[in-house]
């Protein structure tokens, strides 16, 4: 067996359990293939997965180590995340969408491109997720080995499950589209989603460096 075998599928279990844990991308994940369509959906989990690849990319050089060990940039990128959240979440709960398909509906490929901001924007302006990776990938790397190539290996094996879990999450709202797009449907989605990116907003808020 190679020695490296069983760290990663160690890391890949540990990493699947919080990766289908709902959480912010799941229910953005949600939201956008509800009330947008499976490629806005597609779109938003490419933002994500994308947004967790930086991170991974930044922790494998050590770059998140700044988060960890100063206050100020912490509370900078946790404050900005903060208030983006609170803005998507304010923006959903007081004009929530009526209607999918309208004359006035955003593009397809336009509304894909904001999905795409979207996610990847949640991600990059959360320092949980780097103080994750910082934190979190460091136990599964054993000695010997080049931390920078087995960080980014880590941070790939991370992204593929977050991207498997989320685009099937995806895949199954297909099968219910005509339920959700209905007015009543994405009218409500939006005002939980919204509630919800509140809610997480307080959460980073009020969180603190580990």
């Amino acid at each position: 067996m190679h020695p490296y075998l069983i760290p990663l599928l160690t890391f890949a279990a540990a990493a699947a359990v919080f990766t289908i844990t709902p959480g912010l991308d799941t229910a953005m994940t949600l939201r956008t293939a509800t009330t947008s369509g499976w490629k806005a959906g597609l779109a938003a989990v490419v933002g994500i997965c994308l947004g967790l690849g930086i991170w991974g990319l930044a922790a494998a050089f050590g770059l998140t180590a700044l988060l960890a060990a100063s206050e100020t940039a912490f509370t900078v990128v946790k404050w900005a995340g903060a208030l983006y959240l609170a803005w998507l979440g304010i923006g959903l709960i007081l004009h929530p969408r009526t209607s999918l398909g309208t004359a006035d509906a955003v593009p397809v490929q336009a509304d894909a491109r904001a999905a795409f901001r979207r996610g990847l924007l949640t991600n990059l302006l959360n320092p949980k997720v780097g103080i994750f990776y910082m934190t979190f990938m460091p136990q599964f790397i054993p000695p010997h080995v080049n931390v920078k190539e087995f960080s980014l290996l880590l941070t790939a094996i991370q992204a593929l499950l977050s991207f498997s879990w989320l685009a099937l999450l995806v895949v199954l709202t297909v099968p219910l589209g005509r339920f959700l797009s209905s007015a009543t449907v994405v009218r409500r989605m939006d005002r939980l989603t919204g509630s919800i990116f509140l809610a997480f907003s307080l959460k980073l808020a009020l969180s603190r460096r580990a």
